[in-house]
C-alpha cells in the first residue's frame, strides 16, 4: 500500500488512455509496467444523418468521466490524490474523418471508422495509387467529401484522427504516431513518412478544384514510438481534470491507434508475429517481411508504432450481435424470475458451443450490425439462416454465432496465408471475445488455422499498451528498439496460455465458411430491401 502511494505521490507512474468503440479506459502503471489503478466510461456511437458519429461533447465528457473514475479509484485504493504522472499517452479507434478550419473548429461531425460511405473514393484512390485504400481510411473520407462536393472542403486546414485530435488539444502539437498515421494515408516505411509519390498523385487528382491547401499542409506530422510528442499544457490539464489538481508539464508520447496499442500489449511488433483483437470490431495484424505481391481490398497495409510494415485484416463487426443474443437469453431467464450472473451466463452459453457439431449443423449467423467491406456488404442486417435439415440446437446456435463473429476475419486471413504465403509463427489474442477461458481462444484457433495464445495481461488491452508506449518514451535506453524494450523489459517474465487448433474445429470452420460465403447475396439483398 505505502509503496503504491509513494509511486503516485512522486509521479513515478505512467498513464495510458484509450478511446474504444464502447468504452474509454485509463490504466495507470508503475515502473515495472504493472497496472495499479484504472478508470472507465461507457459510451456509444450514434447513426446521425447517415453517419456513425460521436459528438465533441461525447468525447470530452467521456474523457473527463474516465479520468474522474481513475482519480476516485486511486483515492480509494491508496488514499492520495493523483496530481501528476511520469508520462502519458492517448490512443483511440483508428481511421475516420475529423477536419478543422482556420479557427480550429470542427467543420463536420466526426465520421468514425464504422462508416461504409466512401466506396467510390476508396475504389478511385486504390486505382490511382495502385495501393489498397480501405473505406475506413481518412484519405478515402476526404476524397469522398470532395466527390460529394461538400461545402466544408475548401475550409479545411487540418485533418487528423480521434487520438490525434485529443493529443492536439492536450499539448498543442499536431502530431501522430506512425501506426495511427498509416490508417490515414499510405506510409513510406523506409523513410517513416507519408508516401510522397502518392501524395503528389492525390494533389493531381484534385488540382482543378484550386482548394487553398495541399495534402501535406493538412496532415499531422508523423512520429515514431519513443519520440517527444510534447507536454501537457495548463489548458490541456484543465480539459482532462476539471478539479484543477492535475499538473501541467507531463511528457506525452506520440498518440496511437488501437491497432498499435494492441500490437504493443501483446508483444507483436517483431517480424512474423501477429495479434488479433476481437470485441465490437475485430482485426488481425501480422508484421510482414516484405510488401504483398498483389493488391487485396481485404488487406490494409499499416505499420507498427515503430514503423514496420503490417498486414491488417479489419472487420467492422464481431461480438455485437453475439452480445445481443446473450442479452436476450438473460431477459428470458429474468422473465421466469431467475437472476443470472452476467459472467456465468456468458460462460455457460460459450461452453455450450463446445458441444456443437464442428460445422454448426448447417446453421448460419450473419452478425452484421453495420456494413462489412470484406464481404461486400454495404448495410448490415443481422440474420440467422437455416434450412429444414439444419440441426437447430442451442449448442449449434452458439457455435454458429461464435463462428459468425469471426467469419469475415477468417476470409481476410485466408488471403494472407493461403494466397500471399505469409508466415505466422503465433497469434496473440486480446479483447472481450477471449474473456471466457478456452472457448473464444479455441474458436479463434479454428478460424486462423494456427496457435493462439492469450497472455495473462490480455485483459488490460489497449490502454495498457498505450501506457507501455508512454513508458518507452521516458525509460528507453539509447538505441533500445521497441521490440527490445517489450521483449526484455515488459514481457520477459510474462505468462500465456497457448492453444493449438483442433483438427475437427478447423475442418468444421472450413465447411461453415464456404456455406457462409454462399449466403452473402442474401445478406446484401436484406440490406437493400429491409429499411430502418
Amino acid at each position: 500500500m505505502s509503496t503504491g502511494r509513494e509511486k503516485i505521490e512522486q509521479g513515478n507512474t505512467v498513464l495510458g488512455i484509450e478511446f474504444g468503440s464502447t468504452r474509454i479506459k485509463a490504466v495507470l502503471v508503475d515502473e515495472n509496467h504493472h497496472p495499479i489503478a484504472s478508470g472507465s466510461h461507457e459510451w456509444e456511437n450514434r447513426l446521425e444523418h447517415g453517419y456513425w458519429t460521436y459528438s465533441l461533447e461525447d468525447i470530452w465528457n467521456g474523457l473527463r468521466s474516465c479520468y474522474r473514475d481513475l482519480v476516485r479509484n486511486v483515492k480509494e485504493e491508496f488514499g492520495v490524490s493523483l496530481k501528476s504522472v511520469g508520462a502519458m499517452g492517448i490512443s483511440a479507434m483508428m481511421h475516420g474523418y475529423m477536419v478543422f478550419g482556420e479557427d480550429g473548429a470542427l467543420l463536420t461531425p466526426f465520421r468514425t471508422w464504422r462508416n461504409g460511405t466512401t466506396g467510390p473514393a476508396a475504389d478511385a484512390l486504390t486505382e490511382a495509387f495502385q495501393y489498397n485504400i480501405p473505406q475506413r481510411w481518412s484519405i478515402a473520407h476526404l476524397y469522398q467529401a470532395i466527390l460529394n462536393q461538400e461545402e466544408h472542403v475548401p475550409q479545411i486546414r487540418y485533418m487528423t484522427t480521434l487520438a490525434g485530435y485529443i493529443h492536439w488539444k492536450l499539448t498543442g502539437k499536431k502530431v501522430l504516431g506512425v501506426g495511427d498515421a498509416s490508417g490515414m494515408f499510405p506510409i513510406d516505411t523506409e523513410h517513416g513518412t507519408y508516401d510522397a509519390a502518392m501524395m503528389k498523385t492525390f494533389d493531381g487528382l484534385v488540382a482543378e478544384r484550386h482548394d487553398p491547401w495541399q495534402l501535406k499542409d493538412i496532415l499531422p506530422k508523423i512520429l515514431t514510438a519513443g519520440e517527444d510528442a510534447g507536454t501537457l499544457t495548463a489548458e490541456g490539464a484543465r480539459l482532462l481534470d476539471e478539479s484543477g489538481e492535475l499538473e501541467a508539464g507531463i511528457p506525452l508520447c506520440p498518440p496511437e491507434g488501437d491497432a498499435g496499442t494492441g500490437m504493443t500489449a501483446t508483444n507483436s511488433v517483431a517480424s512474423c508475429t501477429g495479434n488479433v483483437s476481437a470485441g465490437t470490431s475485430a482485426f488481425v495484424m501480422v508484421v510482414l517481411k516484405e510488401q504483398l505481391k498483389k493488391i487485396h481490398p481485404e488487406i490494409d497495409l499499416v505499420t507498427t508504432p515503430d514503423g514496420s510494415l503490417v498486414g491488417m485484416v479489419h472487420t467492422n463487426n464481431c461480438t455485437s450481435d453475439l452480445n445481443a443474443w446473450v442479452n436476450l437469453f438473460q431477459e428470458f431467464a429474468e422473465s421466469f424470475g431467475i437472476q443470472v450472473d452476467r459472467n456465468q451466463l456468458y460462460g455457460t452459453l460459450y461452453h455450450k458451443a463446445l458441444e456443437a457439431e464442428p460445422d454448426c449443423g448447417g446453421l448460419l449467423s450473419y452478425g452484421f450490425l453495420s456494413g462489412e467491406n470484406i464481404m461486400q456488404v454495404t448495410e448490415g442486417r443481422p440474420m440467422v439462416i437455416r434450412t429444414p435439415e439444419t440441426h437447430f440446437t442451442l449448442a449449434n446456435f452458439m457455435r454458429s454465432h461464435l463462428y459468425g463473429a469471426l467469419a469475415a476475419l477468417k476470409v481476410g486471413m485466408d488471403i494472407l496465408v493461403k494466397e500471399e504465403g505469409v508466415k505466422v509463427d503465433e497469434i496473440y489474442g486480446h479483447g472481450g471475445f477471449f474473456k471466457t477461458p478456452v472457448v473464444g481462444q479455441r474458436m479463434m484457433a479454428a478460424a486462423m488455422g494456427t496457435s493462439v495464445s492469450v497472455m495473462e495481461t490480455a485483459g488490460e488491452g489497449g490502454p495498457w499498451g498505450m501506457a507501455i508506449l508512454a513508458s518507452y518514451r521516458i525509460r528507453r535506453k539509447d538505441g533500445e528498439t521497441l521490440e527490445e524494450y517489450l521483449s526484455e523489459r515488459v514481457f520477459a517474465d510474462s505468462k500465456s496460455m497457448r492453444m493449438e487448433p483442433v483438427k475437427e474445429d478447423v475442418e468444421g470452420f472450413e465447411q461453415y465458411i464456404e456455406v457462409f460465403k454462399q449466403g452473402i447475396p442474401v445478406e446484401q439483398k436484406a440490406g437493400a430491401c429491409v429499411r430502418g
